[in-house]
C-alpha cells in the first residue's frame, strides 16, 4: 500500500523562540539550515502554540461576529424572515461543503499559507497571488466594517464621542492585542468568544418566552410573517442577502490558516471542520429565524440605507420586550464581538500578508516577525488600509456599510470557489501519481459531488448577487459594487502570469508532499493495515449525547 515504506516526518509542534529547528524539519525543507532562522525576522518562524481549544473556539468565533449581531437586521430588512432564511441556509450548505475540501487539505498539510498556497502548488502561481491579494482585501475590509459596526453600536448609549473617535480608540485596541503574541491571541479568542456563544443561546431562550407571549406585553408567534409578510422583495430580497451571508460567514475557512500554528492540528482540525454544519445551522440559521419571528422587517430601527446610527435586532426584541436592560447587556456583547472579530481579521491578514511577502508576491518587509512571533510589519498595515472605515462617518453611514459588506461578499464567494477548485486538483494528483486516497487522514464528506456542488454555487453566486443592478432602471452604483473585484481580480491574475511566465502544474508534476504530516498518513495506513490482517474494522465507541452537544456548542 502507498506510504507504507516511507520514512515519516515528524514536526516539532512545541516550536518556540530560541530552540533550534528539528532535524525532521530541516530534512522536510521548512527550513533553512545555513542560518539560523529565529536570527533572521525575514525566515524567522511563526510559533505553534495554539492549543485544540483554542482552535475550536477560533472556528466558532469566525463564524459569531459582530456581523451577526448587527448585520443580520440588514438582511432581514432586505429579504424579510423567509428570505433571509432561505438565503443563509443555501448559503450555509455551500460552505459546509468548502469547509470538507479544507479540511482534507489542512489536515494533511497545515501550512500557514493555507489556500493560498495550495493555489500555487496545485494550479497556478498565479492564481494564488490574486487569490492572496483578494483574502487580505476581504478581511481588510471585514475589519473597516468592524469599525464601521461598532462606531454605529456603542451611539446607543452615547453620542459624546463622535463615530470617528470611536474607530481610532478601537483601532489602537485592536493593534494592542494583535502585538500580544499567537498564544495571547487564542487566550484572548478562546474566552470572547464563549461570551459570544453563551449569549446567543440564552438569546434563543429568552426569544421562545417572548414569542409564546411569557415575556413581554403580547403574544407574537408567527404574526409578522403575515403583517408585513414573509418576504420583503420577493426573490430579488434573497438574492441581495445572499453576498451578506457569504460576508457574515466569512471567517469559517479561517481554521486553515490556524492550523499552521496549532499544536495537534491533527486532532483540532477535523473535529472543527465536522462541528461546521452544526454551527452553522445553530447560530446562524436560529438567529435568523428568531429576529425573523421577534421584529417586522419593516421596522425602522433596523439598519438600513440612509439610517444615521445602526441598532441590532437582538436589542430592538429585547426593547420591545420591556428588557431595556438587558438590552443594554445585548448591546455590550456586540462589543464584545467587534473586538473578537478585529482579532480574528487582523489575524488573518497578517498572516495571508506574511505568506504572500515569503514567496515574493507582496513587498519583503511585510515578512518580518518580531521574537514572539508576530507579524508585526503585516499587523501595522492591514490595519492602517481599514482606516477606510473612516468613509463612513458620514449621513449615510448605511450606505457605506452596506458597500463595504458586498465587496467582501464577493471576494469571499471567489475564496471559496478557488478552495473548492484546488481540492478538486488535489485529488485528481493523487490519482494521477498513484497515491491512495483511503490513507487521507481526512477524506471531505461526498466527494466528488459536494466539491463541485461547492464550485458551481460560488461561480454561479458571484455573478448572481448583484443581478439587481440590472433591474428597471439600471443602478450604476449597485452594479459597481457588486461587480468591481472580477475584473481587478483577473488583472491581477493575467498580470502575474504574464510577469513571471508562470505555468499551469501538471497532475503528475503537482507537489504533493511539501509541509505533509506523514505521520499521520503512516498512521491511518497502519490502522488500515491492522484491520485488514485482523478482518475487522475496529470500531470507535460514540460519546455521550450531551458531550456532542457540548464539543458542537463550545468545542
Amino acid at each position: 500500500m502507498a506510504f507504507a515504506d516511507e520514512k515519516p516526518v515528524v514536526y516539532d509542534e512545541k516550536e518556540t523562540v530560541g530552540r533550534a529547528p528539528s532535524k525532521a524539519q530541516l530534512d522536510a525543507g521548512l527550513h533553512d539550515d545555513s542560518e539560523d532562522p529565529y536570527s533572521n525576522t525575514y525566515i524567522a518562524p511563526l510559533h505553534r502554540r495554539l492549543k485544540s481549544r483554542h482552535l475550536q473556539m477560533i472556528a466558532i468565533g469566525g463564524i459569531i461576529g459582530p456581523g451577526l449581531f448587527v448585520g443580520s437586521g440588514n438582511a432581514l430588512h432586505i429579504a424579510g424572515p423567509a428570505g433571509v432564511l432561505i438565503s443563509f441556509s443555501l448559503v450555509g450548505i455551500i460552505v459546509f461543503f468548502v469547509m470538507q475540501s479544507l479540511g482534507e487539505l489542512s489536515t494533511l498539510i497545515p501550512v500557514s499559507g493555507s489556500f493560498t498556497e495550495y493555489a500555487a502548488r496545485f494550479a497556478d502561481d498565479s492564481l494564488s497571488f490574486a487569490l492572496g491579494w483578494a483574502y487580505w482585501y476581504l478581511w481588510v475590509t471585514v475589519l473597516a466594517n468592524e469599525y464601521n459596526a461598532i462606531s454605529l453600536v456603542v451611539r446607543y448609549w452615547t453620542e459624546v464621542v463622535p463615530q470617528w473617535g470611536w474607530i481610532l480608540i478601537f483601532w489602537v485596541i485592536f493593534i494592542a492585542f494583535s502585538m500580544a503574541g499567537i498564544l495571547a491571541y487564542g487566550e484572548i479568542e478562546f474566552w470572547l468568544s464563549l461570551i459570544k456563544v453563551l449569549a446567543i443561546l440564552i438569546f434563543f431562550i429568552v426569544g421562545i418566552f417572548i414569542s409564546s407571549g411569557h415575556i413581554g406585553p403580547r403574544t407574537i408567534g408567527f404574526r409578522y410573517w403575515n403583517d408585513p409578510g414573509a418576504f420583503a422583495d420577493s426573490i430579488n430580497g434573497v438574492a441581495r442577502t445572499f453576498v451578506i451571508a457569504g460576508t457574515l460567514y466569512a471567517g469559517t475557512e479561517m481554521v486553515g490558516i490556524t492550523a499552521g500554528e496549532a499544536d495537534n492540528p491533527r486532532k483540532a482540525v477535523p473535529r472543527a471542520i465536522r462541528q461546521v454544519f452544526w454551527r452553522i445551522l445553530i447560530f446562524y440559521v436560529g438567529t435568523m429565524f428568531f429576529i425573523g419571528i421577534l421584529i417586522r422587517y419593516d421596522d425602522d430601527r433596523l439598519l438600513s440605507a440612509g439610517s444615521k446610527t445602526a441598532t441590532s435586532p437582538f436589542t430592538i426584541a429585547l426593547e420591545d420586550a420591556g428588557i431595556a436592560a438587558a438590552a443594554s447587556l445585548i448591546n455590550a456583547v456586540i462589543v464584545i464581538a467587534v473586538i473578537s472579530a478585529g482579532n480574528s481579521s487582523l489575524y488573518v491578514s497578517s498572516r495571508t500578508m506574511l505568506f504572500m511577502a515569503r514567496n515574493g508576491k507582496a513587498p519583503k518587509i511585510m515578512g518580518r516577525v518580531n521574537k514572539a512571533g508576530v507579524p508585526w510589519v503585516s499587523l501595522i498595515f492591514s490595519n492602517a488600509f481599514a482606516c477606510i472605515a473612516f468613509l463612513s462617518v458620514s449621513d449615510s453611514a448605511g450606505t457605506v456599510y452596506e458597500a463595504l459588506i458586498t465587496l467582501s461578499g464577493v471576494a469571499t464567494f471567489i475564496v471559496w470557489g478557488t478552495i473548492a477548485f484546488v481540492h478538486i486538483r488535489f485529488r485528481k494528483a493523487l490519482v494521477a501519481q498513484n497515491q491512495s486516497i483511503d490513507a487521507l487522514p481526512f477524506k471531505a464528506m461526498w466527494y466528488p459531488y459536494g466539491t463541485y456542488f461547492a464550485l458551481g454555487a460560488n461561480v454561479f453566486l458571484i455573478f448572481f448577487q448583484g443581478y439587481t443592478a440590472f433591474l428597471n432602471p439600471f443602478d450604476s452604483t449597485a452594479f459597481v459594487v457588486s461587480y468591481i473585484l472580477l475584473p481587478v481580480f483577473l488583472i491581477l491574475l493575467v498580470g502575474w502570469k504574464l510577469l513571471k511566465r508562470t505555468k499551469f502544474v501538471k497532475l503528475t508534476e503537482m507537489d504533493i508532499w511539501t509541509g505533509r504530516r506523514e505521520d499521520l498518513v503512516r498512521e491511518k495506513v497502519e490502522e488500515m493495515q491492522g484491520n485488514e490482517a485482523d478482518g475487522y474494522v475496529v470500531k470507535k465507541q460514540k460519546p455521550a449525547w450531551f458531550l456532542k452537544m457540548k464539543r458542537v456548542v463550545i468545542g
